[in-house]
């Protein structure tokens, strides 16, 4: 069997033999090295989730067992199942962290040139694509797909999805860069060199409202919501319309798009050239 019908044939036991684990072991390692991930995108720009992938990453928990990770030397303590350790890294790599403390968890593809700015975290499943940098206290959640060259500033939170193993997890493609405190949760895809503002909230369900289109864009049922290929989204807000919000002047969260990326836009982000 090749390693996909292993893993499915694995995904239906309940009970695990050490040569079950040489084969998690095995798709672990291609995680890691990039040569499968839980999504993909076609020729015709669509992504899919690779269930049988997803699968295999929710194998781990069951297999794994409860262990003390902590080297003795540490202070700190950590408990974890021991199928997910922190990933193995060395200079050959060719990713830069810098010092203070990050962690970067087992069966993440993280590729040369990835820059990893204390303290971030990069979970499993995740793929962190070439030139890309993870800064100061984001997250990138499990199966979270990141193209190349990507700018997640501080504290930017990218959302894992491990379950339905069907559901397509957060994509973030080339060339966009995602502003501080900015969240992007389950059912999201951003396109080719938008800008998220810092603070900027998406999820499945968020309508996005399109200035320079004069339009309203919404997730098509069964689809994930599509922020548009070099859209500059920001924080905005909409009047509550009923009489009680009318009355009390209030108003709820909304992103906005004010225009598609242009030189100005690119010259504001040029600085990130120079911090890679």
């Amino acid at each position: 069997m090749n390693l996909r019908e292993d893993i499915e044939s694995l995904f239906a036991k309940s009970e695990f033999t050490s040569d079950d684990r040489e084969v998690y072991e095995a798709f672990k390692l291609a995680l890691r090295r990039g040569e499968i991930r839980s999504a993909e995108k076609d020729a015709d720009g669509n992504w899919s989730a690779n269930a049988w992938v997803k699968q295999g990453i929710l194998l781990g928990f069951r297999m794994g067992k409860m262990v003390e990770i902590s080297k003795p030397t540490e202070t700190l303590q950590f408990f974890d199942k021991d199928t997910f350790p922190l990933r193995p890294m060395s200079l050959e790599d060719g990713v830069r962290i810098v010092v203070g403390g990050s962690a970067i968890r087992d069966g993440s593809y993280v590729a040369p040139s990835v820059v990893v700015v204390p303290p971030a975290y990069i979970n499993v499943g995740s793929y962190v694509d070439e030139g890309t940098m993870v800064d100061s206290h984001a997250l990138v959640g499990s199966c979270a797909q990141i193209g190349k060259r990507v700018h997640l500033s501080a504290a930017a939170q990218i959302g894992g999805v491990l379950e339905p193993v069907n559901a397509t997890p957060v994509i973030i493609e080339d060339d966009v860069l995602v502003g501080g405190n900015t969240g992007v949760y389950e059912g999201t895809i951003v396109r080719e060199r938008a800008v998220l503002a810092s603070g900027v909230i998406l999820t499945r369900s968020t309508p996005v409202f399109d200035l320079p289109n004069s339009r309203i864009i919404k997730a098509a049922e069964g689809n994930s919501l599509e922020i548009p290929a070099g859209a500059v989204v920001v924080q905005g807000s909409r009047s509550v319309s009923n009489d009680f919000g009318r009355e009390n002047g209030l108003s709820i969260y909304c992103p906005i798009i004010v225009k598609y990326r242009d030189e100005k836009t690119d010259a504001s982000t040029k600085l990130e050239d120079y911090l890679r």
